[in-house]
């Protein structure tokens, strides 16, 4: 029968039993100068499965740390044990005494093993019934009124008074060795946990933006590739152009998780979101009272990127005071934090962008020449979606792919005359203008397909796609007939008889239409087809 423990210390010092716990004292003395010096966890432990086993005539003992983040039980030092057992030592909590006093944070204990028929303590019992008339014991160890692991003991007791009393000496010890084994957990388990974590977030942000991962295979695209595996190797200052929503962002991230500082960090700064006033202090930071509200010392972008890479976006915006100090750090990786005059050293790279025309700004003195050969080491020129061919197709399927299971939807397709528009639009707004139409139309979208009527308005006009559809009630009946139909030969392979059957028309009726919509039977052939 299991049963909580009250400790009493009273009766500790007692020594009817036939064995005198007296002589523990100097033990549990030396156990907490060993605490007081040096907080060691192994010496202590080893101290105390030495006093279990030869002191207490332990048959078998355990120490089990809990480590709340993974809600598991693990066993750190145990003696007695076969390795079979010491194997299987690391349980969920879910039964058992030893999970039962993690959750409680009360001692128990089982008197005799042999009266309890369905226990199972993974590590305590070894199942050959040779310890039938032992007893069980299971103390928490606790620090700041948290279980951070446990003590248990396996004896056979001939007098139930040096049972309890051994049930109060591993609680004294289990109170003493608290502290060291919350910092051990703090140190070592939570230390890998979060190294482990930390290195998985890594690797999952280089495979997201590795340039493999950058959706596209055209040629211009996969001249970009070849630059961004050349230069990533390096630490030079990297220039990305390009019209703005290209993607230079994600160019910056495939270089920095590529290079020798990939296990660094990587800084984002936009240079034109913040008033002049501000940048200055987000960009180089500043010191203790440099200005009315500056309380205490801030570090700025650069120094938060030290042993990584910064990435200035539309760096075309910063003023020229600015751009002076910008200069500054290219040439010697050093600054001044607002306010202050002792150097800041960095080491790191930096890789600028702009949607804007630098030498033309060099040329009214907008932009700082030095500054702009500093940063035009090496330039990656991101070409606009208009230029990237089939790419608009690939990207529509993965946009599509992408939000249709992030909205629980079953988009499967898009149509063929929804993809001719999105190929004859000129996409001013780039891969991030295709990125909100592709969304907007997910949502539009009611029978698992993308149709041309789901696109927006500017890409169902003849202005902005060659087409003769408009906006007009008239004009949206006339893009649906034309859709229904493309789609229904596509269906047959051109297939006039097999296509009107499924459209309900007759084949004169069908000729008719497809006459008015300039279409022909031959473009959906794919063989010799009798129609």
């Amino acid at each position: 029968m299991e049963q909580s423990i009250a400790i009493d210390v009273e009766d500790f010092t007692h020594c009817f039993t036939g064995e005198c716990r007296v002589n523990m004292l100097p033990i549990l003395f030396q156990i907490s100068q060993i605490m007081a010096e040096n907080q060691d966890l192994a010496t202590t432990l080893s101290v105390m499965l030495q006093v279990m086993r030869q002191r207490l005539r332990m048959r078998r003992g355990m120490v089990a740390l809990y480590d709340n983040q993974s809600d598991s039980i693990f066993i750190h030092e145990s003696f007695g044990l076969t390795e079979a057992e010491q194997a299987t030592g690391l349980y969920a909590p879910s039964g058992g005494i030893t999970t039962k006093v993690v959750e409680s944070g009360t001692a128990f204990i089982v008197p005799h093993l042999r009266d309890q028929p369905g226990f199972v303590d993974n590590g305590a019992v070894d199942g050959d019934h040779s310890n039938a008339k032992a007893s069980f014991v299971c103390v928490p160890i606790m620090h700041a009124k948290k279980v951070v692991g446990t003590i248990s003991a396996e004896r056979v007791y001939l007098n139930r008074g040096l049972l309890k009393q051994d049930v109060e000496l591993l609680a004294t010890i289990a109170s003493m060795i608290g502290p060291a084994v919350e910092l051990y957990l703090m140190e070592n388990i939570s230390k890998v946990r979060l190294e482990t974590e930390n290195r998985r977030l890594k690797n999952a942000l280089r495979e997201r933006f590795k340039p493999s991962n950058i959706i596209g295979n055209s040629k211009p695209m996969q001249e970009v590739y070849e630059l961004v595996h050349k230069v990533a190797a390096t630490k030079a200052t990297v220039l990305v152009l390009g019209e703005s929503g290209v993607g230079k962002e994600l160019v910056a991230n495939a270089i920095h998780y590529h290079s020798p500082n990939a296990d660094g960090p990587l800084i984002t700064f936009n240079c034109a979101a913040l008033p002049e006033n501000i940048v200055e202090s987000e960009l180089f930071g500043h010191e203790k009272g440099a200005f009315t509200g500056a309380a205490m010392m801030r570090k700025g972008r650069f120094e938060q990127a030290d042993g990584g890479t910064i990435f200035l976006d539309e760096v075309g915006e910063l003023s020229l005071p600015i751009q002076a100090k910008l200069l500054r750090v290219l040439q010697e990786r050093a600054f001044e934090r607002v306010g202050g005059n002792r150097p800041v050293k960095v080491d790191l790279r930096i890789i600028a962008a702009t949607n804007r025309d630098l030498p033309d700004m060099v040329a009214k003195g907008t932009f700082r020449e030095d500054l702009y050969y500093r940063l035009n080491v090496f330039p990656i020129t991101v070409p606009a979606l208009r230029e990237r061919g089939s790419d608009v197709i690939l990207l529509a399927d993965y946009f599509a792919a992408r939000y249709s299971a992030e909205g629980g939807k079953a988009v499967k397709r898009i149509s063929t005359p929804a993809l001719n528009m999105l190929m004859a639009y000129h996409w001013p707004g780039n891969v991030r203008e295709l990125e909100n139409v592709i969304e907007r139309s997910v949502i539009l979208s009611d029978d698992a397909v993308i149709h041309g009527y789901n696109l927006p308005p500017s890409l169902q006009t003849s202005a902005e796609t060659g087409t003769a559809f408009g906006c007009s009630l008239e004009a949206k009946i006339h893009a649906v007939e034309y859709e229904m139909i493309v789609e229904t030969l596509k269906a047959h392979n051109g297939n006039m008889t097999e296509a009107a059957k499924e459209l309900g028309l007759t084949r004169r009726i069908l000729g008719l239409r497809m006459e008015k919509h300039g279409i022909s039977y031959k473009t959906f052939r794919r063989g010799d087809t009798n129609q």
